[in-house]
């Protein structure tokens, strides 16, 4: 698969974007590159801070699992929905084909 297209919602407003297998490190450098969140990836993608918290739908595959220090720290900021991860912790791949990410605020 060449082309990657995720929705991205926002504040309500609703974006498309495209991008390619490993083209960004994980899913947080694509949204702070594209949608410039304010203080969002504060520890740089170490999975630690949870300022990267979205609410994700229609991951498949690897994407599923959360890895590193992920679920710590999501049970440390008392987040126990399924649908939210670390932005940090997904991969650019085809795994996010079709997703729905959610910028949220905890």
């Amino acid at each position: 698969m060449d082309k990657i297209s995720i929705t991205v919602l926002r504040n309500g407003l609703e974006r498309k974007i495209e991008t390619k297998p490993n083209e960004y490190k994980n899913l947080m450098f694509l949204l702070k590159d594209h949608c410039y969140p304010d203080d969002f990836g504060e520890c740089g993608g170490m999975g630690r801070c949870a300022t990267c918290i979205i609410k994700a739908s229609g991951l498949k595959g690897a994407a599923l699992e959360k890895d590193r220090n992920e679920p710590a720290t999501l049970e440390k900021f008392r987040q126990s929905d399924p649908n939210l991860r670390l932005a940090c912790g997904l991969h650019i791949s085809s795994d996010l084909e079709g997703a729905i990410i959610e910028l949220i605020e905890i």
